[in-house]
């Protein structure tokens, strides 16, 4: 019997990747998520990102098994032309269905009310220390509290934007809002729209915001060309100013780190004020009006200038422990330059992420980002799942001979070192000029 299909070839589906005319392959079937893109949850980029091309293995990674039913409203009527699975994407499916059966993706624990709970007793610790001591040291105390509890409220929103950390959707947007908005000043509306095209787009050089850190930092010297972000949709001009700073950056990496949280706060508020859609803007922009409410009026209560300062800066010090450990995880890992290739999912995932090796009793400190090459491969996975996974992440790469990348934390700070360092001395020794010095390239910058 004759195969009635209707197939379309490789080369045509790659002409629909534009915003009103987006295709994308999902085993084998052609789907049109152009509408669609303006009402995904994660956003228009992801699908951008991975459109006119095949999108199985990323749509695995992002989706529940729910979601397949409502794939049927978007089919074209065609299949793609010679479509085929690698043996490592076929291994990876089955690990997901595997973990998929064992109930992982739904057993969340306890762990996100107890660290509730300490968030709480924090708060309401430092709160104390600040109005009803007088000691300087208390003070000071209480800032490092401060930043160790924006350390561990980031990690409750970093979660809560994966899956539902809650018993329900409601819950696990007020979690949202309470631990990232109000108590941290940094907008989840933003976050996502960073995150999903991180993980999307992981260690690309034009397309992984994460990575995008001019004119403070650069991890690649395809930087110094002056290349334009796709995520930003412009140009990240490598001028002079940028190569004075990169030029030290293996110096300035963990002092800038102290005060990255600036530029967090910054971010949010250019997004929220900018005209681009954000999803629940109205509860976005009040989150953020708490923080800057309540934050201030509490340095405000401490008794003079010196203290009020030392308390920001020793809070902002605090919290960067946790800048760096987000810097440790891809800058030392390998690169590239273009858009994600759904075809390669689990090999760039792997290829671009490092691990931190450590005891199960640190984990609390890492976040479960310590198992970042899991992480990548099911961000949907609980935290309290991740240490479970990992060996049957290391088989599935030994088995197809992929780096499993892992590192002491002091260690993958000297590989991050040691990247900054590469990058600054080739930038010191260039013999090209650059253009002449752009103040607003310094003053925007994103990422």
């Amino acid at each position: 019997m004759a195969d009635s299909k209707r197939y379309i070839s490789k080369t045509e589906l790659e002409t629909h990747k534009k915003p009103d005319d987006l295709w994308i392959s999902i085993q084998g079937k052609i789907y049109d998520v152009t509408q669609w893109s303006h009402h995904h949850p994660g956003g228009p980029l992801p699908l951008l990102n991975l459109a006119g091309q095949d999108a199985t293995d990323a749509f695995i990674a992002y989706h529940p098994g729910i979601a397949w039913q409502y794939l049927d409203k978007f089919f074209t009527g065609y299949y793609l032309e010679g479509y085929l699975v690698s043996d490592i994407s076929k291994d990876y499916r089955k690990l997901a269905v595997e973990f998929s059966k064992m109930g992982l993706f739904d057993k969340k624990g306890h762990g996100t009310c107890i660290l509730l709970t300490i968030i709480a007793l924090l708060f309401f610790t430092c709160v104390y220390g600040v109005l009803c001591c007088d000691k300087t040291w208390v003070h000071l105390c209480c800032g490092g509290l401060m930043g160790f509890l924006w350390i561990q409220s980031g990690w409750i929103g970093h979660d809560s934007g994966h899956y539902t950390v809650m018993s329900d959707k409601n819950l696990n947007r007020l979690a949202q809002l309470l631990t990232g908005n109000c108590l941290a000043g940094i907008s989840m509306g933003w976050w996502k729209w960073t995150h999903n095209a991180h993980h999307i787009a992981c260690n690309s050089l034009d397309f992984d915001p994460d990575l995008q850190h001019m004119p403070f930092f650069t991890v690649s010297s395809k930087f110094f060309n002056s290349i334009t972000s796709a995520f930003y949709g412009r140009k990240l001009n490598f001028d002079s100013l940028t190569r004075l700073l990169v030029s030290y950056q293996h110096w300035t990496f963990y002092p800038v780190m102290c005060f990255a949280r600036i530029n967090l706060f910054a971010q949010s508020i250019i997004l929220l004020l900018s005209k681009r859609k954000v999803p629940n803007k109205g509860q976005e922009i009040f989150g953020i009006l708490v923080f800057w409410t309540w934050y201030p009026l509490l340095v405000s209560f401490l008794p003079n200038w010196y203290e009020r300062v030392m308390f920001v800066v020793v809070s902002f010090a605090v919290t960067g422990i946790q800048h760096v450990q987000f810097c440790l995880n891809h800058f030392s890992s390998s690169v590239y330059v273009g858009p994600p290739n759904g075809n390669d999912w689990f090999e760039k995932q792997t290829d671009g992420t490092l691990n931190i090796f450590c005891s199960s009793w640190m984990d609390w400190f890492y976040g479960g980002l310590q198992f970042q090459v899991e992480h990548h491969l099911f961000p949907r996975l609980p935290r309290c799942h991740l240490r479970t996974i990992s060996p049957f992440v290391k088989e599935l790469c030994k088995k197809h001979n992929l780096a499993y990348n892992c590192a002491s934390f002091w260690k993958a700070n000297a590989m991050t070192i040691e990247t900054l360092k590469s990058a600054a001395l080739q930038a010191r020794v260039l013999t090209n000029a650059v253009p002449k010095n752009l103040v607003w390239e310094a003053v925007n910058t994103h990422g």
